[in-house]
């Protein structure tokens, strides 16, 4: 059996390609621009990642004539409006970074909406989700409220634009669905109540379905293709990561750092903690099983931003340092340049560089970003452990994984050993396992991995660092 899984994430689109003994191979990548035409603003093109899909898709099948299944993984909470009968996006995507319903958001709380939204999606009142974004399509964009009246409105995450235009099937998986604040988390179907308080109309969203099943065909130049799972990434990395038992945990260090733990067959809140409730799979004809998620909002997406402002050349140059942590020094940078998530919460955080004088250098700032990552990622992990205690071993990938100094100072930090997997495409991996269920192929890249043993502990730099995120929150208008 020859599985493709096609990862269509925040910055890249790529197909990886795996075989029924283990062999997994990453076949096609496909960057797409990102568009910021406001400050806050994020957008991709629609049509410019359908046809980097296709694309990859039609790449796979020159070199592998025969593909018994396809996966797709998805960027979450990243959604749009198009038209039902030409299947033509009549808007741009709204990236989940995407801050431009802050206002709204804030109207919604003034009126006393977040304990409601909270109790019944479990998720907190935050730009991030993708119901007020779809919300603000339907209030400013023409094309939409036209579309709406004439009765063929399609509003939806990522997925459910893909399988419609790549399968006729207007869909979207519980995993994503559960990321958009407007399903009852109990249900696991939309909630009338949710979409009014948003002012969602619930007749132009897609049907909701399990994660793996028939999720329709893609025809291609020179076959017919069965789509047998849809997944947001980050619950396909959790698969991928091997993580199927209560406590088991990961973290993707991409754009941002996604944790998940997997918390069994029913939904945990933790509204104290900041984390949230998620649906971390559900496969065909089984009940759905379930995950507290906590994200950090920057993390690969600040050390681009570093190298895009000249702080350093080349990656290799920031995998080690001379100096002693640069907390220790009272240096610290507060990764908030999109805000501050779990346990937080706060859009109006910003980012922050404390402790620079005279003498600092770029590499100080570096390593001093480095941990601030890492900080943040520990901030969440602690609280998942006070919630559900997780395996002593931590599992990461991603690109900051690569990183030999961040990966011992996030072991330090945590006083947990970290395990970094060896083949970097996790997140593909697990949405080729999802697709091909319930034959679970074992991967032969997906072994142990580098693993790093904590330190000396770093309990007191822990608070220092807590006190720079507090003077970092609040400060946007």
């Amino acid at each position: 059996m020859t599985t493709l899984a096609i990862d269509q994430g925040t910055t890249s689109t790529r197909a990886l390609l795996r075989t029924t003994d283990g062999r997994d191979e990453i076949i096609c990548t496909l960057e797409h621009q990102q568009h910021y035409p406001q400050p806050g603003w994020v957008e991709h093109d629609p049509e410019e990642l359908i046809e980097n899909i296709r694309h990859c898709i039609e790449t796979t099948l020159e070199q592998q004539a025969k593909i018994s299944c396809i996966g797709i993984d998805n960027q979450g909470e990243s959604c749009l409006a198009w038209d039902a009968e030409s299947k033509r996006a009549i808007s741009p995507v709204i990236v989940w970074q995407d801050s431009r319903t802050q206002a709204g958001i804030e109207k919604l709380k003034s009126l006393g909406a977040e304990d409601r939204i909270l109790a019944l999606s479990g998720l907190p009142l935050d730009a991030y989700f993708s119901a007020s974004k779809l919300a603000w399509i339907l209030q400013n964009i023409p094309a939409a409220k036209a579309l709406h009246e004439r009765g063929t409105l399609c509003l939806g995450t990522t997925d459910a634009f893909f399988l419609h235009r790549l399968t006729g099937r207007f869909i979207s998986d519980i995993t994503t669905a559960s990321r958009t604040s407007l399903m009852d988390l109990q249900s696991g179907q939309w909630s009338p109540e949710l979409c009014e308080i948003f002012g969602v109309p619930i007749d132009t969203l897609p049907e909701i379905v399990t994660t793996t099943g028939d999720f329709g065909t893609i025809q291609s130049a020179t076959s017919s293709i069965p789509v047998t799972a849809s997944v947001v990434d980050q619950q396909a990395s959790l698969y991928g990561h091997g993580c199927r038992r209560k406590g088991d945990a990961k973290i993707t260090f991409g754009t941002g750092a996604f944790a998940l733990v997997v918390t069994g067959e029913k939904p945990y809140r933790s509204p104290k903690q900041g984390l949230l409730p998620t649906v971390a799979w559900q496969l065909e004809n089984q009940t759905s099983v379930y995950a507290l998620d906590g994200a950090v909002y920057n993390a690969g997406s600040a050390i681009n931003w570093a190298k895009s402002l000249g702080l350093f050349d080349a990656f290799e140059q920031i995998n080690q340092f001379p100096k002693a942590h640069a907390i220790e020094r009272d240096l610290a940078f507060v990764p908030a340049l999109s805000g501050l998530a779990c346990p937080h919460w706060d859009r109006r955080a910003a980012g922050l560089w404390i402790g620079l004088a005279l003498d600092t250098t770029a590499m100080d700032m570096m390593q001093s970003m480095l941990e601030g990552i890492a900080f943040r990622a520990a901030e969440v992990i602690t609280a998942m452990n006070e919630f559900t205690p997780i395996a002593k071993t931590l599992s990461i990938d991603g690109g900051l994984s690569a990183n030999p100094y961040f990966c011992q100072f996030l072991s330090d930090v945590l006083q947990r050993t970290v395990q970094v997997q060896t083949f970097p495409e996790i997140t593909a991996i697990g949405t080729a396992v999802l697709a091909a269920a319930p034959v679970e192929h074992k991967s032969k890249q997906n072994q142990a991995g580098i693993l790093y043993q904590p330190g000396k502990p770093l309990n007191q730099y822990i608070d220092k660092f807590k006190q720079a995120v507090e003077r970092a929150k609040d400060w946007r208008s």
